[in-house]
């Protein structure tokens, strides 16, 4: 499963695993994709969000911003330099930062996209 999830270059879901994996291990369950994945998660391999009600993966493991569309769901990573200041401002350390922007794209604002 390990191999399949480095295809992903960009986001996806449990779902999306699960089919890509059980093409080569048919006897795959669905539960043990939500465990790798957990698993992976918590070794800090992975980090998920949420995006209209799923749970979204991604391998991207640096501090960004993620903008969402709401019209068409389209995900897009936004680097996120400079963030330096939200360590001064909280007590403790800060391990990780995610923040997620909606809006509509400029595909949909332009009619590009139904």
């Amino acid at each position: 499963m390990q191999q399949q999830l480095t295809q992903f270059t960009s986001f996806f879901n449990a779902e999306e695993l699960y089919r890509h994996v059980q093409k080569k291990n048919p006897n795959i369950g669905i539960a043990t994709v939500y465990r790798f994945l957990k698993t992976r998660e918590d070794q800090g391999e992975l980090h998920s969000f949420i995006c209209n009600r799923k749970t979204i993966y991604s391998t991207n493991k640096n501090n960004h911003c993620h903008f969402v569309c709401e019209k068409c769901g389209i995900v897009q990573h936004i680097p996120a330099k400079n963030l330096d200041f939200l360590s001064k401002s909280i007590a403790g350390e800060v391990c990780h930062v995610q923040i997620d922007v909606t809006g509509v794209c400029k595909d949909c604002l332009g009619g590009k996209r139904d």
